[in-house]
């Protein structure tokens, strides 16, 4: 299992805006192939910063499959106008766990 990680900053003042849009966004990505679920987190000190967390089967589930979908245009168009920078993306693989 392959996790997805995406730092977002959003615009200020556009925080629950850009939450309702993920939430909206939510079935797109559960429906992907391969996609085995996904959770969005807010920062504490930096509440204008979330971290989208999508669990991936492999990492080519997420970069050519999803990416390449009708499922990816729509999340960028619901969440796209609310982001201050593009987001900065990486796949991370559990060596731990408890």
């Amino acid at each position: 299992m392959i996790t997805e990680i995406a730092l977002i900053e959003i615009l200020p003042g556009r925080e629950k805006e850009f939450e309702k849009a993920v939430a909206k966004a939510l079935p797109l990505f559960l429906a992907a192939d391969g996609c085995a679920g996904a959770d969005l987190h807010r920062g504490v000190e930096h509440p204008t910063r979330y971290r989208l967390m999508v669990r991936w089967e492999t990492v080519e589930h997420h970069t050519v499959t999803f990416r390449a979908s009708e499922g990816f245009a729509r999340w960028r168009a619901l969440a796209g106008p609310y982001f201050a920078a593009p987001p900065q993306v990486e796949h991370v693989y559990s060596v731990l766990a408890s």
